[in-house]
């Protein structure tokens, strides 16, 4: 799947998004620096039913919050320098749970990655419009 939007559209998308997957996954967040990763995830995270306040987890690797119905896992893997690290903080327990996660930056742990993951690629457009493609791993 692959559209494009106006920032202004990101409840629309978020509910695209959560409409086109049937359960909770992992997804896979790419994109250069200031693409809007984290902005669409804290939209996300919105549609799931969290109401509390959300950032990017960059200095604690994993943000969770509680949803509606589910765990959401919100990784930010900018800082990390070797993969092993994130063996550190116990990755395939929330990987392989029934939760959401979601993570910034995987091109640092691309051997860790579910194989049933989520690739969700964002470019910044010359008109500030992003465009977005969704597709399995």
């Amino acid at each position: 799947m692959k559209f494009n939007y106006h920032l202004s559209e990101l409840k629309d998308i978020s509910t695209k998004i959560l409409s086109y997957l049937d359960s909770p996954k992992t997804l896979l967040f790419y994109g250069e620096m200031g693409v809007g990763k984290t902005t669409l995830i804290k939209e996300l995270v919105k549609q799931l039913g969290v109401t509390d306040a959300t950032s990017s987890p960059t200095f604690s690797l994993v943000n969770e919050y509680q949803g509606n119905n589910s765990t959401i896992f919100h990784f930010d893997f900018y800082r990390i320098e070797k993969e092993e690290e994130v063996y550190d903080i116990g990755i395939e327990d929330y990987f392989y749970q029934n939760a959401w996660c979601f993570a910034e930056w995987p091109e640092k742990i691309p051997n860790i990655i579910p194989d049933d993951a989520i690739t969700i690629k964002i470019h910044k457009n010359s008109d500030d419009t992003r465009t977005l493609e969704i597709s399995s791993s």
